[in-house]
């Protein structure tokens, strides 16, 4: 991969990896544990703001571990192992890439990896 491309990937993923980490900022207020006093909330709509907390909670996660790959993937172009499968050493279809940089597998081997999941 030429060093323009990498650069080009580079600025995607220091941009993705901030808006991560705004993200996670605002999420963490939105997941506190939701007061469970009767007299100020229904039974529906403490449910419904629980079901709420839960869904942030599994987003912020999700958030967590994109911001995760995201920060290897940064570590994997400063060690020129960027757009090569960490798996198979393949390289890694540059249509894959555009879609998320901070992939790590091939198509090939993240089909494997699923299916053993």
């Amino acid at each position: 991969m030429n060093s323009a491309l990498k650069n080009k990937y580079r600025k995607q993923l220091l941009d993705l990896e901030s808006e991560l980490m705004e993200l996670l900022g605002l999420s963490s207020e939105a997941s506190k544990a939701v007061e469970l006093d009767q007299a100020r909330m229904g039974r529906v709509t403490r449910g419904d703001a629980m079901q709420q907390q839960a869904m942030i909670s599994a987003a912020h996660l999700r958030d967590e571990k994109r911001l995760l790959a995201v920060r290897r993937a940064l570590k994997r172009i400063e060690r020129d192992e960027f757009g090569h499968c960490s798996e198979c050493g393949e390289d890694i279809k540059e249509a894959r890439l555009e879609i998320a940089p901070e992939i790590e597998l091939c198509l090939d081997c993240q089909a494997i990896f699923e299916r053993q999941q």
